[in-house]
């Protein structure tokens, strides 16, 4: 929702309000201009403020948005250098179980191969 439009809505209850008041509320035609003078009065008092905080909103809004465009970058080449600091700490872990991986797998294959020459010679002994 834009500010007008929730600042005209804002406006237009408060305008209809303080008629609806003014106008249900036995009254000689004396005391009637005097309620609408210092109605006015409030209402143009009440706009006041509504003004300046739409216009402290805005400026606040604002500020936000140009902090936000100078701090982004930095915060994100400041997680791209972490990233890439913790990448080269872990470089030689990652290399260290690589090769045991590769050294398991050998030992798998020898486990493996001894055991069919086993299987193997087992079976040529009963078949003799």
């Amino acid at each position: 929702m834009k500010a007008s439009t929730f600042t005209l809505g804002i406006v237009s209850g408060i305008v209809v309000g303080t008629a609806a008041v003014l106008f249900s509320t036995p009254q000689t035609g004396q005391e009637l201009r005097g309620n609408v003078k210092v109605q006015s009065q409030n209402l143009k008092q009440k706009l006041q403020e509504v003004k300046f905080h739409v216009r402290d909103l805005t400026s606040s809004i604002q500020q936000l948005t140009a902090e936000a465009k100078n701090e982004l970058p930095e915060t994100i080449n400041g997680i791209k250098q972490s990233l890439h600091d913790w990448q080269g700490e872990i470089a030689p872990i990652q290399e260290n179980l690589q090769q045991e991986l590769n050294s398991i797998q050998l030992a798998m294959e020898d486990l493996e191969k001894t055991l069919r020459e086993h299987q193997k010679e087992k079976n040529s002994e009963t078949t003799n």
